[in-house]
């Protein structure tokens, strides 16, 4: 049982009492002896605590006073409560839309009614609270292999109280949300797609035998135009686009059958903004985005916001790396405050790319590679049974468990016993030149590569787990510069020998994540494929009652 099941069930008994009275009309004014009040709330502290949530600290900021026993301050409970929907959080959670009738109930049943009502009001804000500083879900539970504790409880109990008593529920709930940019531009994405949801449909782009390009004319460049509007693309119907979707565009007017520069223009918009190839071409991976449903955008923004609560702490303006991994990005935040980006390769769907938190400890300069051993079984093994001159085209060399070299004709390849493949440095190394370092559990790296044709790939999740960077060795001759090592990469690179490491003098810290929508640089909200398929089971977990 999780902790907001366990939250829940003691939310509930606390209002149990409330569900068997009922009062003969609705009172909002009725109030019991102040007193009276005071001891039935230390009473029902003292009885149904919740070691999950820190109820009765919130109460000992306030000298164990209630507080929700204002109708005008419950209502604004009610609405800061239900405005938790921009953040994909779920109203029905934290009671939202039964506590202002529990509120008029309990007013009419007494000192003890309105003491397990105001506990019921202050839990259902502090487990709203909880959600939004660190998310409802424990990223355990649902990403494999997250390799840091849940974020901790940051805020103020004692400013939370004052806001309450101040009327001001919604700064209460603005206090604790994550205060990223990034974060506020999922949630206005999140906001306009919720009201694009609740206008309405328009055609869909059928599929084609050919793909649309600039200089068609036909009647789908009239759909492809009335997608683009419905997805936010202006100035690209006669009508309104205002009131898109619900206009009703006329295909007589001139113009809006012919793929034109500025059709143009917003397909490569569009397709900038899925992850796709910016070509202006209308082709399969293209319309299928174009017709994707917008609760499905919205289920995407929804996990997404959840995963930026867990971030949260990783988001500063300190020197950092992290690798957006559904992103095919690199992202370096240097001491001076520069931005330094690199398009990466990431793990396949077989062998992904885990979440990481770590620091870059030290550079691997002409290094070898020691052939991990599901590459071994998976791959090598199989290319040495059909080719037995396969490892010595590729300066493969065989070990003993010690590092004993060994004779590879000697070796019974079917049944080749613990041994160790190493690939020696040099122009055919997967690793390539450079290989940035930080210690974890699951031999991760970031590292050089010889095919460097893979970046200008749309899709690249190709590796077998580490990542590949784009201009590795400007991002390793930075790492030294930024980190005060006193070497320049140049002259490692010509030097001889090879599996040389440098230490860097002070570790940058380093983050690979999992994120299928997320802000670009220009502020645009990116949908990027799952390709991991992890957004289901995370919305799974959302949509479960806390």
């Amino acid at each position: 049982m999780n902790e907001t099941t366990l939250i829940r069930r003691w939310a509930i008994g606390v209002a149990l009492c409330l569900t068997l009275i009922q009062a003969p009309q609705l009172v909002t004014s009725a109030q019991a002896d102040t007193g009276a009040l005071e001891q039935a709330l230390a009473q029902r502290l003292d009885t149904q605590s919740s070691a999950l949530l820190p109820v009765e600290d919130f109460y000992q900021q306030l000298n164990q006073r209630p507080v929700w026993q204002d109708i005008n301050r419950v209502e604004a409970l009610v609405q800061a409560l239900n405005s938790l929907e921009d953040d994909g959080l779920a109203p029905s959670d934290y009671d939202a839309g039964s506590l202002l009738n529990a509120f008029q109930v309990s007013q009419q049943a007494g000192a003890l009614a309105q003491a397990d009502f105001d506990i019921q009001a202050t839990t259902a804000l502090l487990l709203a609270l909880e959600h939004l500083s660190r998310g409802k879900v424990n990223p355990n539970e649902v990403e494999p292999k997250w390799d840091i504790p849940r974020p901790e409880r940051r805020y103020s109990l004692l400013r939370i109280a004052h806001a309450v008593e101040n009327d001001d529920i919604q700064g209460a709930l603005d206090y604790v949300r994550p205060s990223s940019t990034e974060y506020a531009q999922l949630r206005d994405a999140l906001r306009q797609y919720r009201t694009l949801a609740e206008k309405g449909n328009v055609p869909y782009l059928a599929g084609r035998d050919e793909a649309l390009r600039p200089g068609d004319t036909n009647e789908d460049v009239l759909v492809l135009r009335q997608r683009l509007a419905y997805w936010g693309e202006t100035n690209l119907l006669a009508a309104d686009s205002n009131a898109y979707p619900m206009i009703e565009v006329q295909s007589a007017v001139s113009n809006q059958s012919t793929y034109d520069a500025e059709l143009e223009r917003a397909v490569k918009q569009f397709q900038r903004r899925h992850q796709l190839q910016e070509d202006g071409v209308v082709g399969q991976r293209t319309r299928l985005a174009l017709n994707t449903p917008v609760t499905s955008r919205i289920d995407q923004l929804r996990v997404n916001l959840e995963r930026a609560r867990w971030i949260k702490p990783t988001q500063t303006n300190e020197p950092r790396v992290w690798v957006d991994i559904a992103g095919y990005r690199l992202h370096y935040t240097r001491p001076n405050g520069e931005h330094w980006d690199a398009r990466v390769v990431v793990g396949t769907p077989r062998r992904e790319t885990p979440i990481i938190h770590s620091a870059i400890s030290h550079l691997t300069i002409n290094p070898s590679w020691t052939i991990p051993p599901t590459i071994m079984r998976e791959d090598v093994l199989p290319q040495v049974r059909r080719d037995p001159g396969y490892l010595a085209r590729r300066n493969i060399q065989v070990l003993s468990p010690s590092g004993e070299r060994l004779n590879a004709d000697a070796i019974d390849w079917q049944r080749p016993g613990a041994v160790m493949l190493r690939q020696v440095s040099g122009g055919g190394n997967p690793l390539g030149r450079v290989v940035v370092r930080f210690p974890n559990s699951e031999m991760i790296y970031l590292h050089d590569t010889p095919a460097r044709g893979l970046f200008q790939r749309d899709q690249r999740a190709l590796s077998s787990g580490c990542v590949r960077v784009e201009g590795v060795t400007e991002f390793a001759q930075l790492l030294l510069r930024d980190s005060g090592s006193r070497y320049q990469l140049s002259s490692l690179l010509n030097s001889s020998g090879s599996d040389r490491n440098v230490n860097l003098p002070q570790r940058i810290p380093v983050a690979l994540h999992y994120l299928t929508a997320w802000p670009n640089a220009q502020g645009e909200v990116e949908f990027r494929d799952d390709i991991y398929r992890r957004d289901a089971d995370l919305l799974a977990a959302l949509l479960r009652a806390a």
